[in-house]
């Protein structure tokens, strides 16, 4: 055990960031509060610098329940750098506006609370990191305070505190049978626990998990909440609390889950794979579109958390994956943002009037499908394989299925692009220039896979 604060550098920078921003959008007037977003920006980045070199020195446990470790190293790495994104995109939208220092605070203890929701090794602190990283989400989700923001957020917040005190109830029991909230002490626990009482817990703390996911059954909020938020904050809620989520359920899945984890995280896999699909065939909304598309992606994470401990494969599958389908989802999101359009129709010839624009989408939405040499292919390669190393052929057969399926609503958004222009004004530059940044990440990571896999 160590217990050296320097262990925790990432974390410290991204809180110290929020603290100082919020303390300095207090003093500075309206027109100035952008300066708070340079506050929040360094944060990150220093942030990101922290943990490039943490991630270079041995593992251990912090302060008895923050694991360092690779899968916290990745989680730290993804969750910095796709919030970075987002608060590129969120600038310009909230700029000028009352609370627009509040904004960027909210975004980084968000973050701060999914990166603990990956790296903690203890229940109690689990509990605490969903908090963390739930209530600011919630406010950012009814930020412009119009009707369909309003309503996606209440949705949003209901779900969260029903699934969140669930969750609770099932951390309440585990701590009974498992005489322990630490990992460690509950798998050696839960051995000995009565298996009724270890299902329901095990169950019950699965339901605040796969909320945050935006997995079945807690997936309800994920079209609406993206529909009716700011463009940004719907690229932040389905890209940077799940990265949190999946990093929590592969570790509590490998730690300390108890037999029977992956016949029911393998169900749940298939049936959120299968539902996201089938619900996003039918959009004509983008936005709601990549609110199914990212219910599907969950279903395909999810497949190397259930094998968690059962294949070697399973964490470089998530731990990559989750990484490509941050930067791609995120990259998808900046060019809906940068074009401003929700309807399919308002995409066409977008090839023609902004290639970037147009070039970027394709990029991110043929790497959401998983086609080479994007990110996310490589990502569902070593998914595929995690499932068949861990004797679970049938979930690898449902996967494939469902990625072929898929090809077909992403390819209704992607034909209209190659269309006639409509005199359309070209996307905004600031926006766009975030969307062509994480085209790039998703085609570098993909084609750099090798060497990232290697560190």
């Amino acid at each position: 055990m160590n217990e050296n604060p320097a262990d925790l550098a990432p974390e410290l920078c991204v809180l110290l960031a929020a603290v100082l921003g919020l303390v300095n959008g207090l003093f500075l007037p309206r027109t100035k509060q952008w300066r708070v977003a340079v506050v929040c920006a360094a944060g990150l980045v220093f942030g990101l610098a922290a943990a490039g070199v943490a991630a270079s020195r041995p593992d251990l446990v912090a302060f008895g329940s923050f694991a360092v470790d690779p899968v916290t190293h990745v989680t730290r790495i993804a969750v910095l750098g796709s919030t970075l994104l987002v608060l590129a995109l969120a600038a310009g939208e909230v700029r000028g506006h009352p609370r627009e220092s509040e904004h960027y605070a909210l975004i980084l203890l968000s973050a701060l609370g999914a990166v603990v929701l990956g790296a903690t090794s203890d229940l109690l602190v689990l509990v605490g990191a969903y908090l963390l990283a739930s209530i600011p989400a919630y406010a950012l989700a009814g930020f412009g305070k119009d009707a369909p923001g309003t309503e996606a957020a209440l949705k949003y917040y209901l779900m969260g505190a029903f699934l969140g005190v669930v969750m609770l109830a099932g951390v309440t029991l585990l701590y009974g049978v498992g005489r322990g909230t630490a990992y460690d002490v509950l798998r050696a626990g839960l051995a000995d626990a009565p298996p009724a009482a270890m299902a329901a817990g095990v169950v019950a703390l699965l339901a605040g998990l796969l909320f945050k996911a935006g997995a079945v059954p807690g997936h309800f909020w994920v079209p609406d909440v993206t529909e009716g938020a700011p463009p940004a904050i719907a690229a932040y809620v389905t890209t940077v609390p799940k990265i949190g989520a999946f990093a929590a359920l592969f570790r509590f899945g490998a730690e300390a889950a108890p037999g029977g984890w992956a016949p029911l995280v393998a169900v749940v896999a298939a049936a959120t794979m299968t539902l996201g699909n089938l619900a996003a065939f039918g959009q004509d909304n983008v936005r709601r579109l990549l609110a199914y598309s990212t219910v599907s992606q969950a279903g395909y994470l999810l497949v190397p958390v259930a094998m968690a401990g059962r294949a070697d494969l399973a964490r470089p599958a998530l731990l990559f994956y989750v990484a490509a389908y941050a930067v791609t989802n995120a990259g998808a999101f900046a060019v809906v943002l940068a074009c401003g359009r929700d309807d399919l129709a308002g995409y066409t010839g977008l090839l023609h009037r902004s290639p970037a624009a147009g070039l970027a989408l394709v990029v991110c939405l043929l790497g959401l499908v998983g086609t080479p040499p994007t990110a996310v292919f490589v990502g569902k390669v070593l998914m595929f394989g995690a499932a068949l190393q861990g004797g679970y052929a049938w979930l690898a057969a449902v996967a494939a299925v469902n990625t072929v399926a898929s090809v077909f609503y992403y390819l209704r958004w992607i034909v209209p692009l190659f269309g006639r222009s409509d005199g359309r004004p070209p996307p905004a530059r600031a926006t766009l220039a975030v969307a062509v940044v994480a085209a790039s990440c998703s085609l570098a990571l993909g084609v750099g896979s090798g060497i990232a896999l290697a560190a």
